[in-house]
């Protein structure tokens, strides 16, 4: 949680990242894993999704949001 802008605090990061167009939509949201752990951290982060009951996955160093509360199932 270092590096942050003196302007932007983790306070207004989470509020940028979750007042989105795709978040209010119920859409999708991707963010780079080093910028969440940097800026909030990942337990933070996680916290919020659990409130918010949305899911997330990670792959290559990009955490994709899925800003719904639908079970997830398996694509085969």
């Amino acid at each position: 949680m270092t590096d942050l802008a003196p302007y932007l605090t983790p306070d207004q990061w989470m509020h940028n990242v979750f007042s989105a167009q795709s978040v209010n939509k119920g859409g999708v949201i991707r963010r780079s894993l080093r910028d969440v752990e940097r800026l909030v951290g990942r337990s933070r982060f996680l916290a919020e999704l659990d409130r918010r009951g949305f899911r997330a996955v990670v792959n290559a160093g990009q955490v994709i949001v899925f800003c719904n509360r639908e079970p997830a199932m398996p694509f085969r």
